[in-house]
């Protein structure tokens, strides 16, 4: 944690993970909540399953939850970062010239979810997340990313 706080940081979240943040500057979002950090905006957006279920019924990321993924602005460029979701209907809706897109497939999308997903936002460039440390493999990165309809690059994992 101390990589992560350091002096001036503030966390962009919902409620729900800032109160695992006691005392730290913290910005609580919900989804459709627009604001702007230190010159930055940043778009909380949807991000829920509608077919990984923890039980019959349950989803793991439910959409009552209130769970978000983020678009931030840098320089002009949209950086779409989905959050732990499913490929859902409001993709369609964002737009983003780099997402970066789960593919691990057990509480979010699979390959071929994220693939579908790509294929609804149009980004430029499409980066598979979820991968490499226990849930998801590089292999599902290296497959998202040859089949991928758009540019997409698999960083390497620390």
């Amino acid at each position: 944690m101390d990589a992560i706080f350091k002096e001036g940081t503030e966390i962009v979240t919902i409620a729900a993970a800032a109160e695992k943040l006691p005392g730290k500057p913290v910005h609580i979002v919900a989804p459709g909540d627009k604001i702007t950090v230190k010159g930055i905006p940043v778009e909380a957006v949807p991000a829920y399953n509608i077919n990984k279920f923890r039980s019959p019924g349950v989803p793991f990321h439910p959409m009552e939850a209130g769970h978000v993924g983020f678009v931030i602005t840098v320089d002009g460029v949209r950086v779409y970062h989905t959050g732990d979701t499913d490929s859902i209907p409001e993709m369609k809706d964002i737009r983003a010239d780099i997402a970066l897109v789960p593919v691990s497939g057990t509480y979010v999308m699979t390959v071929a979810e994220a693939l579908e997903a790509v294929k609804l936002l149009k980004p430029g460039l499409a980066i598979p997340m979820h991968v490499g440390r226990g849930i998801g493999s590089m292999e599902d990165a290296e497959r998202f990313r040859e089949l991928s309809p758009v540019p997409a690059w698999v960083l390497p994992v620390e």
